[in-house]
């Protein structure tokens, strides 16, 4: 009966991130319709919600905090620009903002003949002591390595799903593969 508790628990853990989830993508929808007429508060209100993951993603991607910020401010342009052609329940917002940001990655990639990152920008956690801020940096390092080995759409669904915590479906959208 533990174990049942423990997989009722997990079931309405996973039930209830789903209902989370399907309202930010309800709430993402009405800002992009808000968005097609013009209202530039809805902009605003998608872009502080959407801002942080996309800076995220562009600064894994091109290791550089500038150009992502760049990528960041020129996926939302985008969006506002085409925000009347958007529509609804064909793609998640957020699924399709990734892609316009993964695509301007690739796009200034192949501009400036740049590759992929050797290393994963450092987040150091100012709060750890000594001993634990060296063993976060050994892990990162050994994910770094890891991911740099990998060819470039693996470490791309890598990305997505865990460091942006996309669902493989939403990477797979992206990605244009399957699951």
């Amino acid at each position: 009966s533990l174990y049942l508790c423990c997989v009722q628990t997990h079931c309405v853990h996973v039930d209830a991130e789903r209902l989370r989830q399907r309202k930010m993508w309800r709430r993402d929808e009405a800002l992009m319709t808000r968005i097609a007429t013009g209202d530039r508060a809805a902009a605003g209100e998608l872009m502080n919600r959407r801002l942080p993951r996309i800076i995220g993603l562009a600064t894994r991607m091109l290791n550089d905090a500038a150009a992502a910020e760049d990528v960041a401010q020129e996926t939302f342009i985008r969006v506002w620009k085409a925000a009347a052609n958007w529509q609804p329940g064909r793609a998640q917002v957020s699924t399709w903002m990734s892609r316009i940001a993964i695509n301007l990655c690739h796009d200034r990639r192949r501009k400036h003949r740049e590759l992929l990152p050797e290393t994963l920008p450092d987040r150091r956690d100012p709060g750890l002591d000594q001993e634990s801020r060296l063993m976060r940096a050994e892990t990162e390092d050994r994910i770094a390595e890891a991911m740099s080995q990998l060819p470039e759409r693996q470490r791309q669904a890598m990305e997505l799903v865990h460091f942006q915590e996309m669902s493989n479906i939403d990477a797979a959208d992206i990605l244009s593969v399957s699951v």
